[in-house]
C-alpha cells in the first residue's frame, strides 16, 4: 500500500462525533495568503523555469487570471499550470514576440490519471519515465514550496474565523480540505493556533477536495448536515459533486462573507434552513465575483 493510500485510509477511518460536519477551505479562504503565493512565490518561478523571460508580462498578467481572478482559482498547482500554458498560447502578444512556449503533453497526461497530484506522487512519475519536461515541473514545484516557506508567514487568519471555529465547533467536526502541501497547511494552521479546531488537515496529498469530503463525510452524516466552506468554485464543484451544502467566501469579500457566516449562515446550517432558497442565493452572488473568459 503507498503513503497515499494510507493518507486516505486517515480520512476513511475518521468517526463521527458531533452531528455536524465541515470541512474547510485554506488559502484566500481561511487566510488571506493567495496573492502573496502566487505574485510572489508561483508567478516568478513559472517565468524562470520554463523560460517565459520574454513574455514576462502576459505570464504574469494570465497567472494571476489562472489562480486568482477567475473561476479557475485555487485549482490544483499543476492544473493551473496547464491552463496557463493553454492560455498564452492564444494569446496574440505571444505569437507576436515569437515566443517558445513548453510542450505539455508529458504533464497533460500524468495530470490525466493521477487524483493525488502532489510532490511525491510527481517525484516517483519522474523516476519512472525520465522526462525533461517533469523534470522542470518537479523542480518549479520544489521551488515553489521552499519560496513558500520563507516568504509566507506572519499572515493572521480573515477577521471572523477563529471565533466562527469555536462556534462551529460546538456542534460540528471539522477538517481542512485543501489542495495546498500538507507541511505549508500545517505551519499556517499551528502558527496561529487554529489546528485544535480540526480533526485532520487534509492537502494535496490526501486527493482532490472531492475525494476528502466523501471519504471524510459522505455516508457517515446526512447530506444536509455536510458543509463545505470554500473561496474558489473547485471548493463549490467538490461540495456539488458529493451533493453537500456549499458555504463561499467571496473574493475581495472575505471579512463580509465570515461576518455573514457567523451571524447567520452557520445558525441556518444547524437549523435545517440553509438550503432553503438561502445557499442558492449565495452560490449565485458568489459565481457573480469571478469571470469565466480572460479580458485580452
Amino acid at each position: 500500500m503507498s503513503k497515499s493510500d494510507n493518507l486516505q485510509d486517515e480520512l476513511r477511518n475518521l468517526k463521527p462525533v458531533k452531528e455536524f460536519f465541515i470541512g474547510i477551505d485554506s488559502d484566500g479562504c481561511v487566510f488571506d495568503t493567495m496573492e502573496i503565493k502566487h505574485k510572489e512565490c508561483f508567478c516568478p518561478n513559472f517565468i524562470k523555469y520554463f523560460n517565459l523571460q520574454r513574455i514576462s508580462k502576459y505570464a504574469r498578467e494570465t497567472w494571476e487570471f489562472v489562480n486568482l481572478y477567475s473561476k479557475t482559482r485555487g485549482a490544483n498547482r499543476f492544473k493551473a499550470l496547464l491552463e496557463a500554458v493553454r492560455l498564452l498560447e492564444e494569446r496574440k502578444e505571444v505569437k507576436g514576440r515569437k515566443a517558445k512556449l513548453p510542450d505539455m503533453s508529458a504533464l497533460e497526461e500524468w495530470v490525466s490519471r493521477e487524483t493525488k497530484l502532489g510532490n511525491p506522487a510527481l517525484e516517483k512519475y519522474a523516476a519512472r519515465v525520465n522526462d525533461p519536461l517533469i523534470d522542470t515541473v518537479l523542480e518549479w514545484s520544489k521551488k515553489v514550496n521552499k519560496d513558500v516557506e520563507e516568504m509566507v508567514y506572519g499572515i493572521n487568519p480573515f477577521p471572523m474565523v477563529e471565533e466562527s471555529l469555536v462556534k462551529l465547533t460546538r456542534k460540528a467536526d471539522a477538517i481542512v480540505v485543501s489542495q495546498t502541501p500538507v507541511e505549508a497547511l500545517t505551519r499556517e494552521w499551528q502558527e496561529n493556533n487554529l489546528d485544535t479546531y480540526v480533526h485532520m488537515i487534509a492537502g494535496q496529498e490526501y486527493g482532490t477536495k472531492t475525494e476528502h469530503l466523501a471519504l471524510a463525510a459522505r455516508g457517515k452524516y446526512p447530506d444536509n448536515k455536510i458543509l463545505m466552506i470554500g473561496d474558489a468554485p473547485g471548493d463549490f464543484k467538490a461540495a456539488d459533486s458529493n451533493g453537500i451544502l456549499f458555504y463561499p467566501i467571496n473574493p475581495g469579500h472575505e471579512e463580509e462573507s465570515w461576518d455573514r457566516f457567523y451571524n447567520e449562515a452557520l445558525d441556518k446550517f444547524f437549523c435545517g434552513t440553509y438550503q432553503d432558497g438561502y445557499e442558492q442565493e449565495l452560490i449565485e452572488e458568489f459565481n457573480a465575483h469571478l469571470p469565466e473568459k480572460p479580458p485580452w
